[in-house]
């Protein structure tokens, strides 16, 4: 519990009793809807039952139906198409996506994917100049490309096509952004004619727009053929595991596709899919986004953190059953050695960061490097960070000739601009608003430091530095029923943009001795009782707040109603995100 969050309630509507009446729903769910900006109920209604209707037609992202039918061609051809995919959860899938359907059309295809540590992020020109040389008759990039001018010459040169897709940020040039020297750059955010309704796809979503329209152009139709629709459905399970991974806004179609992708995840029938879930121990279960951001994303990123990323595409393509285990089962292992690994790393970047006071209010941003700091984890190391200060965080892993940083935001600071302005210091860099990498030489490292916390000073007020916890609705405990937590679940799936609903609950009365619980005591059980309704309650990692507690008390809770089972009972309970004792 954090005595410096500040708590801010969404304002009631008027509206909410009307529009739970023409939903048939309580006020409570109308008013969470409302506050998602949702207020007519036709609107409401879409939202609570997604659609695959409601997917845009692909053909409205700029130069994809040139791509498509680039990509036609080939396949009729028997071209060699390569996929040349980014080595993170939203790439591996990407790639997948694009693989699975260029094959189920009857194309020759084949992948790429660079090495994290020896060739580091995106397209590079000598990985184009071995593809080119292997016999390749048109590349395609997923989740990656946008900035890559050079290795789009070399494609050029060799008289190779190629073909960017991507969704990350582009470098503007002053007069204007500069485009690789391609056949086509697929990008949601590109407006040539229409703009795109959604300019938040990840990688894994324009990789499925394009194999969508590139179906459309094999059989010369607006509508793909019944089999290649199949396959569409099926692919929402790769689309949704790169779409939550890359946390992107989980609105529109992108809550759409990580909708059915969830559903699609328990019965999909590639073998890969069918591993990974095994290993990570989930095999019959009924996944969400929580399974997804940090159970299954995790081990598919590890392939690209602590090895090659190629392994988890194998596992997603090629593979058969017990060669897709064998694959899940070392993912497992890469994974568990992530986790030791990440640990070490942060511990000693807290230390860093303590020496350099970066917890001080002059301080806006922070940037961190150590050699022999492992690439393949400096991103959760910065995503842990950020969780702790409270402020952007850029972690270097400092080689000899060249480091390798990962960054991660705050809301309001876009990252990949900062990265713009600071770019005179760094060899390259890309990325978007929460997220970017970069590369750094050593002697310019203290250079970009001082310019990154000069900028981050003239950009970040001290508002943007002081957590907020946004609460949704006030409640009564007497509302929090099994219907009610069933309701808030159809308001899923959970992530960035469409964040879980957090209930207000003012004078709640502490009913029994509160406890520590847990092998060492970290978490708080708590039960509070509100006229005649008595409801149990956790608070993870508020152990140390027991003391401060007395049964009689009279709290206020920001929490989560959820269903616990135990010993075949069910019953709701509150898990609690914080709460205010009446001195605070």
């Amino acid at each position: 519990m954090d005595p410096q969050r500040k708590w801010n309630l969404a304002q009631p509507s008027d509206a909410a009793q009307q529009l739970g009446f023409n939903l048939n729903t309580s006020p409570l769910i109308a008013q969470l809807l409302i506050n998602r900006g949702l207020m007519e109920p036709d609107e409401c209604r879409s939202f609570l039952r997604p659609s695959l209707k409601c997917l845009h037609d692909p053909l409205m992202i700029s130069q994809l139906g040139l791509a498509a039918e680039r990509i036609a061609k080939a396949i009729k051809d028997q071209q060699k198409i390569v996929i040349y995919g980014d080595y993170d959860v939203d790439g591996i899938t990407a790639t997948a996506i694009l693989w699975h359907a260029i094959r189920n059309l009857g194309g020759n295809v084949d992948y790429y994917i660079p090495h994290r540590i020896e060739e580091g992020y995106g397209l590079n020109a000598d990985a184009v100049r071995q593809i080119c040389d292997d016999g390749a008759g048109l590349i395609v990039t997923v989740d990656c490309g946008v900035t890559a001018i050079a290795p789009a010459a070399v494609a050029r040169q060799r008289g190779v096509d190629l073909i960017i897709t991507d969704h990350h940020e582009w470098h503007d040039q002053g007069c204007g952004p500069a485009w690789p020297d391609c056949l086509a750059v697929v990008h949601p955010r590109m407006a040539q004619g229409v703009t795109y309704p959604n300019p938040h796809l990840c990688g894994a979503g324009v990789a499925f727009k394009l194999a969508w329209a590139t179906g459309m152009a094999i059989s010369r139709a607006t509508k793909v053929s019944e089999s290649f629709r199949n396959y569409l459905v099926e692919a929402t399970a790769l689309a949704a595991l790169g779409t939550i991974a890359d946390v992107v806004p989980l609105v529109g179609e992108n809550r759409v596709l990580a909708h059915f992708g969830l559903s699609g995840l328990k019965a999909s029938k590639l073998t890969g899919i069918q591993a990974l879930i095994a290993a990570a121990g989930l095999s019959g279960q009924t996944l969400d986004s929580y399974h997804v951001g940090f159970l299954l994303a995790p081990r598919l990123n590890a392939a690209g953190r602590m090895g090659h990323a190629r392994l988890a595409v194998e596992m997603l393509t090629t593979a058969d059953q017990p060669r897709a285990i064998e694959i899940a089962t070392y993912l497992e292992q890469q994974n568990r050695e992530r986790q030791t690994v990440e640990k070490q790393i942060l511990a000693q970047a807290i230390q860093q960061a303590e020496q350099l006071k970066c917890a001080d209010d002059d301080c806006r941003a922070i940037v961190l490097g150590g050699v022999g700091w492992h690439p393949g984890v400096i991103g959760i190391v910065a995503s842990r960070i950020v969780d702790r200060f409270h402020k952007p965080a850029i972690i270097v892993a400092l080689g000899q000739e060249l480091g390798q940083g990962s960054g991660r935001s705050i809301p309001g600071f876009h990252l990949a601009k900062a990265l713009d302005a600071c770019g005179r210091h760094l060899e390259g860099h890309g990325g978007h608003e929460m997220a970017a990498g970069l590369r750094v030489r050593p002697e310019k490292f203290e250079d970009f430091r001082l310019e990154f916390g000069e900028y981050a000073r003239r950009t970040i007020t001290p508002q943007m530095l002081v957590r907020e916890l946004h609460l949704d609705v006030q409640a009564e405990l007497r509302l929090l029923n099994e219907g009610l937590v069933n309701d808030l679940k159809r308001l899923g799936p959970f992530g960035h943009g469409n964040r879980r609903p957090l209930l207000f609950l003012h004078d709640v009365e502490l009913a029994a001795a509160p406890r520590r619980v847990g092998k060492t005591g970290d978490h708080l059980q708590l039960y509070v009782r509100q006229g005649q309704t008595r409801m149990k309650c956790i608070a993870f990692n508020a152990g140390a707040m027991c003391d401060q507690l007395q049964v009689g008390m009279s709290i206020d809770l920001a929490a989560e109603p959820q269903m616990n089972e135990f010993n075949g009972r069910t019953s709701v309970e509150l898990a609690v995100k914080d709460l205010v004792m009446p001195n605070r």
